[in-house]
């Protein structure tokens, strides 16, 4: 326990930066982490020389094993700490915390963490395919044609007939984040959508049709982290580290411990227990949104509404910017970006920005404590990370 409070308070995020988001066929992977990572340097008033530690996640479109010391052979930085990590969609969380550990244990001073591939445009539409299907157990479930679209479908399904869930209620999901994705610059999608289009789109696996399922996208994000005060000296205000938590239950899904409650609502509660801060505490969240189910699951298992709440939650606005608590701010996964880890690695970035404030129309009045949650798997690795823009 003391462990873990130990790094409230002692950790900042200090730049942030994302490169072009859509169909950017004129960069590879590489070169979109190399474009955040410098305008994540540039943010936060830093050089490439002052980097000292690298963390990133890993690629399907990159032909490298080592990805972590490829990125650092690319941008020219030797390191005293770098890693690849892959716990799926969960890494950026995890690189987070990995990162805030690093430098309280005086194992670096400041930190790289970037993630992104070029999906939409490296990578042919069978490759795709074939990354979609090939999950699950080799021997127990891949036999089966199993997908991750067929995952996240059994799951939504589970959830409705366990609490009533309904198909208008998981297409409100996709409607709020492009509501939000169309006040973002940056965002892959940019015209607005309604519920009957998501109710109406291409089925993809029953409940879920083409609009309920995330983007594929050439994206990249990265974010520096320092020690608060080193952070005091720095170009952009801060946004400190207040509590984080990692949980994992399981890998493939038939080892689930339920269909739906997962790895959230622990993760959450340590990252809660640290920063000393309950859920009506948390001004703004940023929240895992590969398919329109997920927000839905962790609304509920972060404490933001009652379980079987989460479906009515977002009918009834309340994640809206402007609502009871905004969710997914600058348009999730399902409208702003996805690229493999950078998918979860964007709302760290926007959460960031929001507590810094000034975002015009997308700006959450009074946000001075975000949340943000990332998940991996079907499911099975999450990370909770509390951020505040003064320490707590």
């Amino acid at each position: 326990m003391k462990e873990r409070a130990s790094l409230k308070n002692r950790i900042a995020i200090v730049g942030v930066g994302e490169s072009d988001i859509g169909k950017v066929p004129h960069m590879t992977g590489l070169g979109l982490n190399a474009q955040a990572a410098k305008r994540a340097l540039d943010d936060a008033g830093l050089q490439v020389s002052d980097i000292d530690g690298v963390l990133t996640a890993y690629s399907f479109t990159e032909p490298y094993f080592m990805l972590g010391s490829v990125i650092c052979e690319y941008l020219g930085i030797k390191p005293r700490l770098n890693a690849s990590m892959i716990v799926g969609g969960a890494s950026p969380v995890v690189m987070l915390k990995h990162a805030a550990q690093a430098i309280v244990s005086g194992q670096a001073e400041t930190i790289l963490v970037c993630a992104g591939e070029n999906r939409a445009t490296g990578q042919s539409r069978d490759a795709a395919v074939a990354a979609l299907t090939a999950v699950g157990h080799p021997y127990f479930e891949q036999p089966y044609g199993t997908s991750i679209p067929g995952f996240y479908a059994m799951i939504a399904l589970r959830h409705m007939h366990k609490y009533g869930t309904t198909r208008e209620q998981l297409a409100h999901v996709a409607v709020n984040t492009r509501t939000h994705a169309l006040l973002h610059p940056n965002a892959h999608m940019k015209s607005p959508l309604t519920l009957d289009q998501v109710i109406s789109a291409k089925p993809i696996a029953d409940p879920l049709g083409m609009l309920d399922c995330c983007l594929i996208s050439d994206a990249g994000g990265a974010f520096i982290v320092t020690s608060a005060e080193r952070a005091r000296d720095l170009k952009c205000k801060p946004a400190y580290l207040q509590g984080i938590g990692e949980y994992h239950t399981h890998e493939h899904l038939m080892c689930a411990p339920s269909l739906t409650e997962f790895g959230a609502a622990e993760s959450g509660r340590i990252a809660y227990e640290m920063a000393g801060l309950a859920p009506g505490d948390i001004d703004v969240a940023e929240l895992y949104d590969c398919f329109s189910i997920v927000p839905i699951l962790e609304a509920e298992e972060l404490g933001f509404c009652q379980p079987g709440e989460g479906g009515a939650f977002f009918e009834q606005g309340h994640a809206r910017i402007g609502g009871r608590l905004p969710i997914n701010t600058h348009g999730g996964m399902l409208s702003h970006a996805h690229a493999g880890a950078a998918g979860g690695l964007f709302g760290i970035v926007e959460a960031v920005r929001q507590l810094r404030g000034g975002l015009g129309e997308r700006q959450v009045e009074g946000a001075e404590v975000a949340l943000v949650h990332n998940e991996g798997g079907i499911l099975s690795s999450h990370g909770t990370a509390i951020l505040a823009n003064e320490k707590g």
